[in-house]
């Protein structure tokens, strides 16, 4: 496909030349009087190069060069003013304004082909750079999302939690704001991982992941914290709150059936819950230690329930 030229210029007899120029060495060419109609069929036509003169009625090529480059939205179009004085000022002004590179009237056919042929390169270059440089971007934001996920679940993973819930207690401790942590883990799931085999296991955990992200709020901070162990840091949330959230991750779970392969079966879980403000906690770490302690007493009153730390009266 030819590249497209947009000739801008307010005689008609020198658009009427550059465009049969053009045309004969093989590009497609649309055309413009002035300055207001360039911007019109720059944004409309998205044209590969700009001739433009530099002395039009009303908006000069100067200034409409400076409006193109400045509107990112455009991406490179390469543009050549033409002039027919030999004005240094002016054209140092020009090459300011991002002009690209200045021809004089009259046109010779080879130098302006030439001109252009080199032109058209360098926006050949700069739209490869410009693939390449939005290619790295979406790799990086890949692997940055990579870094930060557990591949099973597609949760957060441990690393990251860690991160995320040290900048959330220092933000809870500065407004004096609720900070709720849920530690949940599935109960006897290395008797479904024996009875039903690894596979089915890894596919009651992404459900399980599933369905937590169907519960909690999108500011909620849901990670794999290892094995069958899942947390969740829910800013702004106090302890009332925090056992409503529990209380229907437990219900909802319990009430789940898990079905793959031709197995069937039915997964409960324990929570362990803590909240800050609490005397007894000072630090992130604290807060994790206390919602582990409140898992534990879970377990131990016979599991698919919850428990909180500090224990309620």
């Amino acid at each position: 496909m030819p590249e497209k030229i947009l000739v801008v210029d307010d005689d008609a007899v020198v658009r009427r030349e550059v465009v049969e120029d053009l045309e004969s060495a093989g590009y497609k060419v649309v055309t413009a009087e002035d300055g207001q109609a360039a911007l019109a069929k720059v944004r409309d036509e998205r044209p590969d190069l700009i001739i433009m003169d530099v002395e039009m009625p009303g908006m000069g090529g100067r200034e409409v060069c400076r409006i193109i480059k400045a509107n990112r939205s455009f991406g490179f179009i390469p543009i050549i003013l033409v002039t027919g004085r030999l004005n240094v000022r002016a054209k140092v002004d020009g090459l300011e304004m991002g002009a690209d590179d200045y021809l004089m009237k009259p046109l010779n056919y080879l130098e302006l082909t030439a001109r252009v042929k080199s032109m058209l390169r360098l926006k050949a270059l700069q739209d490869e750079l410009r693939g390449t440089n939005e290619k790295l971007l979406q790799v990086n934001k890949r692997l940055q999302e990579l870094s930060m996920t557990d591949p099973l679940t597609c949760l957060y993973n441990r690393l990251f939690f860690d991160k995320r819930v040290d900048y959330e207690f220092q933000r809870a401790e500065r407004y004096r704001s609720p900070l709720a942590l849920l530690m949940l883990d599935l109960d006897n799931f290395k008797r479904v991982n024996d009875t039903h085999g690894h596979p089915f296991g890894d596919y009651v955990l992404q459900k399980t992941a599933m369905l937590l992200l169907e519960i909690v709020r999108q500011v909620d901070i849901v990670a794999r914290y290892g094995g069958e162990e899942i947390v969740i840091a829910c800013p702004e949330t106090n302890m009332a709150q925090a056992k409503i959230t529990a209380e229907r991750i437990r219900s909802n779970m319990e009430n789940t059936e898990f079905s793959s392969g031709g197995m069937t079966a039915h997964v409960t879980l324990s929570l362990g819950i803590s909240v800050y403000p609490n005397n007894e906690v000072k630090t992130a770490g604290d807060l994790l230690r206390a919602a582990d302690e409140a898992l534990y007493r879970a377990k131990r009153a016979g599991r698919n329930c919850y428990r909180c730390t500090p224990e309620d009266d």
